[in-house]
């Protein structure tokens, strides 16, 4: 009978682990298809790194999730969370009143200022009058282009899938400025091919270029929000954002308070 008895209670357990297992959540974080080092690219293996890639999996672990990424492009992201084809986006999205009405964000993980970007032989001051009918490039769907609209509206602008695509832009001299977060400009200035170039003045605060950068969850999806900024607390708090940002970043951008 006692045999019988714990032979029940090991099956028993044994179901429940394994009920356990099969019942762990999955979640598909969106990612951007345009690469963005230090924040995500990929690998020789193509598998996706960078802060937020390795950031992802520490979140997931923290959350007891298992987690996948599933590349769209940059503008695309909202659009396929909020038709539920991903669930989470952690890259790189600013915090704005704007996005606000269509979803949800954690609290800020990452602080970005924002800085001008010209030639070294031209001296142009970042400006509204002094970029007065000067070609502006900036990131579509960006803060960076809602901001650039208002407030630079005697400019004229050019809107760009990527960081790549307004570099170039920049040094054929096909647009006078751009405006970029200022995380990773250093990476791209030290490029030989980028010799010619360097920061003209970082953009004034303004609420048009957010509060800073936090994950991205469905409107009224709560209950994923705060367990992501519980996750996000205890990275914090544990060291082990820090830990992964060292490869690619200062601390100085890490939202930490």
């Amino acid at each position: 009978m006692k045999k019988t008895l714990t032979q029940l209670l090991q099956a028993s357990l044994l179901l429940s682990a394994a009920g356990l297992a099969s019942a762990q959540e999955k979640l598909v974080f969106g990612i951007s298809q345009e690469v963005y080092p230090p924040f995500s690219y990929t690998d020789s293996s193509g598998n996706w790194t960078g802060f937020e890639p390795d950031l992802v999996r520490a979140v997931c672990q923290q959350m007891q999730a298992s987690c996948s990424f599933n590349a769209i492009a940059w503008d695309g992201l909202i659009p396929a969370l909020n038709a539920k084809q991903i669930d989470v986006i952690l890259n790189s999205v600013s915090i704005t009143d704007e996005r606000r009405q269509v979803v949800d964000f954690s609290e800020p993980y990452l602080i970005t200022p924002s800085v001008w970007i010209g030639e070294k032989a031209i001296k142009l001051e970042p400006t509204a009058a002094a970029l007065k009918g000067k070609k502006i490039g900036v990131q579509s769907s960006t803060v960076h282009a809602v901001y650039a609209k208002e407030r630079f509206k005697d400019s004229t602008l050019r809107y760009y899938a990527d960081r790549n695509d307004i570099f170039a832009e920049l040094r054929s001299g096909r647009i006078d400025i751009m405006l970029v977060d200022q995380m990773g400009v250093d990476e791209y200035l030290d490029l030989p091919i980028n010799a010619e170039l360097e920061i003209k003045g970082k953009a004034e605060q303004d609420k048009l270029l957010g509060e800073g950068i936090g994950a991205v969850v469905r409107k009224g999806d709560n209950a994923l929000r705060e367990r992501l900024n519980t996750a996000l607390d205890e990275l914090r708090k544990s060291g082990k954002m820090q830990e992964i940002a060292k490869p690619y970043l200062s601390d100085d951008f890490l939202a930490l308070d």
